[in-house]
């Protein structure tokens, strides 16, 4: 596999890779979503990107069909689950053998979460997971972060989508001063994650 950018094929239309290959053998692969209305040079993703390709994983960011197609609103979540697993099957076929870690930031990472069983992962990162529509605690989406599989979870403080609380499976980063784009901090979004990644045996 290469570094550079290609598109996959999906029934929801193309979806664009990312793919960023480290020097050496990959010891994971790590496949990233982007938020609703973003795209995947968002900085807290570039950032995780750019710390952990150093440490010899894998990197790929997938960009949605409705995002390549110019959309700003995202589409329902079972066609950007679709979207999602076919993009991640894809990447499979070519690197079957280091650990899969799935994640993203927001939407991305719900989507993530959602399908992290399906496609075979070992492990989720969730950068700004919406716990919750702003003002809306009652309405909490928590259950999807429930997966059962390692997950590490970076919230700023002050987010008003929510912070996720630890579990048994859950390790939760919070970084003061941070709102939802995490945009304050990207290298300590970067540092938690290649932390994590570290202890997990996923990352050099």
């Amino acid at each position: 596999m290469r570094s550079g950018e290609r598109r996959v094929r999906t029934p929801r239309g193309p979806a664009r890779l990312s793919v960023d290959v480290p020097a050496g053998r990959p010891v994971s692969l790590l496949v990233l979503g982007h938020g609703a209305g973003g795209d995947v040079d968002a900085p807290d993703l570039v950032a995780v990107r750019d710390a952990v390709l150093a440490a010899r994983v894998l990197v790929c960011r997938v960009t949605q069909p409705y995002r390549l197609a110019g959309r700003r609103a995202p589409a329902p979540a079972g066609q950007l689950d679709e979207a999602w697993s076919v993009a991640v099957g894809a990447l499979r076929a070519e690197l079957p053998d280091p650990p899969l870690v799935v994640g993203g930031r927001s939407s991305g990472a719900r989507v993530a979460c959602r399908t992290a069983a399906t496609v075979g992962a070992a492990g989720i990162v969730a950068l700004a997971f919406p716990v919750h529509p702003p003002g809306r605690p009652e309405r909490s989406r928590i259950g999807e972060l429930d997966t059962g599989l390692p997950t590490l979870a970076v919230s700023g403080d002050r987010d008003p989508f929510g912070v996720p609380p630890a579990g048994p499976d859950r390790r939760v980063e919070v970084l003061p001063g941070q709102r939802h784009d995490l945009r304050g901090d990207p290298a300590a979004v970067a540092d938690a994650v290649l932390g994590w990644l570290r202890a997990a045996g996923w990352a050099a």
